[in-house]
């Protein structure tokens, strides 16, 4: 949040989801960030590469501008869609868990990520989901059916502001979700939220008030947002699949248990990536893995790939294409080891390319205009060997994550 007393920095523009807008975010010294992370239950694939590539440059430029950026993204190691993997798999949940969760962390670091603060599992944080819970059932929000809890939707004015969406077709797309519960005729509505799932068979399950059970997706993440940024945070994000229900619910659950509104200043949604026009489905077995590509190309390309389309529009992956970014990857890197002459003036003015890869990251992380004036940067040292120009092009490309390794 903003510091009192401080002097703001330059401000960026970002597109916020609650507002359906470009707007100004400022702060004056430290930002706190919250993505929703990986449910580990198989390897990272360029859906998940892309939305937390998108948030790696958002706090290179964030940092850049002087700001101490707080990140923090959770691990969902607790949910229907593991559950259901690890019995597929005759395995324990943690176990599978435990084993993808390093296969994530081990994808993000081959992709020159810059690491959260913190990485809290869901598993670890039970007891603050159930306090949370109690808090709602305590100011009337929430109503229990026999171990089962939920959050009435009717009791919140404001549900569906973020995602803007009629009834149907939120009723549509809550039936499609893992475990929906759209089709209970217990609930007082078919959209109300699942807090807590009383459980009395095989599979993770912890003692409550309600009962054995675990806890709903949706409180997951409210519960770990709250427990390490406060009840306010500056800015959230994840993929567009994730607008509703997932963070419409925690918006609800959150201002209800906290009282403090908004509970997000900024939410920030990455469009999906799509395989051949279609959307990858890891049951359709409709995907591509991080690391059958990086066994192939470099960590650059796939960056300045997965960087070169706005990441608020979708995504179409193909192959053909990624081979040519490896190309620019390479030119990028042999601009900045060629070599230079320090006393050589620099001809054209490479300035007016820093203003213009400024301005567009500030642009609504405007990437494919940065990458744009990185090549042309790049094509500028080639000709004027100037040593100036290549230290800005090295210091650019750094923040767009680039190693530019020979």
């Amino acid at each position: 949040m903003v510091g009192a007393g401080a002097a703001p920095v330059p401000a960026m523009r970002l597109f916020n989801t609650l507002g359906a807008g470009l707007e100004e975010f400022t702060s004056s010294s430290e930002v706190s960030l919250y993505v929703c992370g990986v449910t580990p239950y198989d390897t990272t694939h360029v859906g998940h590469a892309r939305t937390y590539l998108v948030f790696d440059v958002l706090i290179r430029q964030l940092t850049n501008k002087g700001l101490k950026v707080h990140y923090v993204q959770n691990i969902t190691d607790v949910d229907d869609s593991i559950v259901a993997r690890a019995a597929q798999l005759n395995e324990p949940y943690d176990e599978l868990g435990g084993r993808y969760t390093g296969i994530y962390m081990e994808d993000v670091a081959a992709l020159g990520m810059i690491p959260a603060r913190a990485y809290p599992r869901a598993s670890e944080a039970i007891p603050e989901m159930q306090e949370l819970i109690r808090r709602l059932l305590a100011t009337g929000r929430a109503y229990r059916i026999g171990g089962d809890v939920f959050m009435s939707v009717a009791d919140v004015s404001t549900y569906g502001e973020l995602s803007r969406l009629d009834r149907a077709l939120m009723l549509d797309i809550e039936s499609q979700q893992d475990g929906s519960t759209v089709g209970d005729e217990r609930k007082k509505d078919p959209l109300d939220v699942l807090l807590w799932r009383r459980i009395d068979d095989a599979g993770p399950r912890w003692e409550s008030p309600w009962g054995p059970g675990r806890p709903g997706w949706h409180v997951e993440c409210s519960t770990l947002a709250i427990k390490h940024l406060g009840r306010q945070i500056d800015i959230h994000g994840g993929g567009g699949d994730l607008v509703f229900p997932h963070h419409e619910a925690e918006i609800a659950q959150s201002e209800a248990v906290t009282g403090l509104r908004p509970f997000v200043r900024f939410w920030v949604h990455v469009a999906m990536v799509h395989l051949g026009g279609q959307k990858m489905s890891k049951s359709d077995g409709h995907m591509v893995f991080v690391r059958d590509l990086l066994k192939g190309y470099p960590a650059d390309a796939l960056r300045l790939y997965l960087l070169s389309v706005h990441y608020r529009s979708v995504f179409d992956f193909d192959e053909q294409e990624l081979k040519s970014w490896a190309g620019v990857a390479s030119k990028l890197s042999k601009a900045a080891h060629s070599q230079a002459d320090r006393g050589r003036s620099d001809e054209m003015d490479s300035a007016s390319l820093q203003t213009r890869f400024d301005h567009a990251l500030d642009s609504d992380l405007d990437t494919p205009s940065a990458i744009d004036a990185l090549k042309e940067l790049a094509a500028h040292v080639g000709h004027s060997k100037s040593h100036r120009a290549q230290r800005l092009l090295r210091r650019l490309a750094a923040r767009l994550g680039l190693s530019l390794e020979v």
